[in-house]
C-alpha cells in the first residue's frame, strides 16, 4: 500500500475545513481565510492547492461525488435484479459517509451556486446525468415506458428533498433509516405504477 503524499494529506484537510466552514457560514459568505482558519492553514496555502474558492469548492465537491460513485459502483456490483440495482443507486445517495448535516448542507448550497460558476454547472450535471442514467436503465426493467420519467423525477425529487431537509435538522441524521424510508417510497412507487 502506498503512503500518502503530504500534499494529499493537505487536500483533504482543507476539503474537510471547507465543509465545516461552508455548513457553518454559507459558500457565499465563507471567506478563505475563515476556511484557513478552520484548516489551522493560511489562505496562503488554501490559494496555493486550489487558486480560489471555486476550485476549493470544485474540489469539495469532487470528493463526495467521488464517494457517491464508488458506493453506487459497489450497491450495483452486489445486486442481482433491477429492482436491488434501482435500491442500490437509492442507497448510494444515502451513504454513511454522505448523508450527513454537513454535507448535505454543502450539497444544497453547491445546487444555489452551479447556475453562476461554470465548473460547479459542470459537476453538477455530471451527477444529474448519472443518477438519471441508473434510474432509468434500471426503470426499463420496471415501470411502464409510458410512466417511467414520472417515476424518475418523483424518485429525484425524494432523494432531493430528504437532502434538502437533512441540510437544515436540528439533531444527526441516521443515514440507516434515510435508506430504510427511501426503500421504503422506492416500493410505494414501484407497486403503484399500472402495469
Amino acid at each position: 500500500m502506498s503512503r500518502k503524499k503530504i500534499r494529499d494529506i493537505r487536500n483533504e484537510e482543507l476539503i474537510d475545513a471547507t465543509i465545516r466552514a461552508v455548513h457553518a457560514k454559507g459558500y457565499a459568505l465563507v471567506t478563505m481565510a475563515e476556511i484557513a482558519a478552520e484548516a489551522d492553514a493560511s489562505a496562503a496555502s488554501i490559494n496555493y492547492y486550489f487558486g480560489s474558492k471555486d476550485r476549493l469548492m470544485e474540489a469539495t465537491m469532487l470528493r463526495l461525488l467521488t464517494i457517491l460513485k464508488e458506493s453506487t459502483i459497489k450497491g450495483l456490483k452486489q445486486s442481482v435484479s433491477a429492482r436491488d440495482r434501482l435500491l442500490a443507486v437509492v442507497d448510494a445517495n444515502f451513504d454513511d459517509r454522505l448523508f450527513q448535516i454537513e454535507q448535505c448542507s454543502l450539497w444544497m448550497q453547491f445546487w444555489a451556486n452551479a447556475p453562476y460558476s461554470t465548473s460547479l454547472s459542470r459537476l453538477h450535471r455530471i451527477n444529474r446525468r448519472r443518477v438519471q442514467s441508473h434510474c432509468r436503465a434500471e426503470l426499463r426493467h420496471l415501470v411502464p415506458e409510458h410512466q417511467r420519467e414520472t417515476v424518475r423525477e418523483a424518485l429525484q425529487s425524494y432523494m432531493d428533498g430528504v437532502w434538502l431537509e437533512a441540510a437544515q435538522a436540528a439533531k444527526p441524521l441516521d443515514p440507516a433509516q434515510a435508506r430504510s424510508e427511501a426503500r421504503r417510497f422506492v416500493g410505494l412507487l414501484l407497486d403503484n405504477v399500472a402495469r
